[in-house]
């Protein structure tokens, strides 16, 4: 491999700690001799799912399942990519419970529908699975309309993701991590019609009321998004992110957010006479 090649680092690689001293081990990441000449962690994969650096750079590490890469076409929703690890009904269920077990809960019924949608197509006959698909887009057109939750089959959806309220929500992301909540008026989708493609969602993402996730950016996992924020950038795991374009920052300890290395915003409040 030319030690000058860039490599794209995906900040949502996670539940394993880096092993810096070798090309590969069963539990460590693959690595790259980065332009510096230092050795750059690019990707994590199970230890049965042994990749190349080429596959490996290609796709993201997610809670032992290897979750897509930009560089990948969009999926065009012709298989189930519900979670493998879990049946149906249970997770449904846990989708239940993860909503408070509230029938009335709008972000319940998208999900669930988003489960359905993708379950039907392990049906492989598209003479059988017509009618299903008739069902599948009258219901996700019904609740479009009357709830304002845009939330595909097509979109690669996580575990115990939890919609809160709803109204204005396009959720056209390319992956979602587990664990996820996803709140009001928020957009996941393209940047641009020129530039084709989509964020990738790491696990326990906290999105805020109206922010915008645009393009092929990834969100590492554990992030906060604060409310209005427009995400153009990859965040990596563990950022509190704000503004527009949003940033990383840190947070006082009186919970006034500092950005980098600029002085909070003065305090708003009318000042006393001493």
């Amino acid at each position: 491999m030319n030690p000058s090649s860039p490599v794209k680092q995906h900040p949502h690689i996670l539940n394993r700690a880096p092993q810096v001293g070798g090309v590969r081990s069963h539990a460590s990441g693959t690595q790259v001799v980065g332009s510096a000449g230092t050795p750059q962690v690019v990707g994590f994969a199970p230890a049965s799912h042994v990749v190349s650096v080429g596959e490996q750079s290609r796709t993201v590490a997610r809670g032992g399942a290897v979750a897509p890469g930009h560089d990948l076409p969009l999926p065009i929703g012709d298989r189930n990519e519900n979670p493998s690890d879990i049946t149906l009904l249970g997770l449904l269920a846990e989708d239940f419970q993860t909503h408070e077990r509230d029938l009335t809960a709008p972000g319940f019924w998208a999900v669930a529908l988003h489960r359905l949608g993708n379950a039907r197509m392990g049906v492989r006959s598209k003479l059988l699975r017509a009618p299903l698909t008739v069902a599948y887009h009258t219901a996700f057109t019904s609740l479009n309309w009357l709830w304002g939750i845009d939330l595909c089959y097509t979109v690669k959806l996580g575990r115990r993701v939890r919609i809160w309220h709803h109204g204005g929500s396009v959720i056209g992301a390319r992956s979602i991590g587990d664990d996820v909540h996803i709140r009001h008026n928020t957009t996941l989708g393209l940047v641009s019609r020129s530039e084709p493609n989509k964020p990738i969602i790491g696990n326990r993402v906290d999105i805020g009321v109206g922010a915008c996730i645009l393009g092929g950016v990834t969100v590492g996992d554990d992030c906060v998004i604060g409310a209005n924020s427009v995400v153009l950038k990859d965040l990596p795991v563990g950022s509190t992110a704000l503004g527009i374009p949003a940033r990383p920052v840190s947070m006082k300890a009186n919970g006034t957010p500092v950005v980098g290395e600029r002085a909070a915003p003065p305090s708003l409040e009318p000042r006393t006479s001493a």
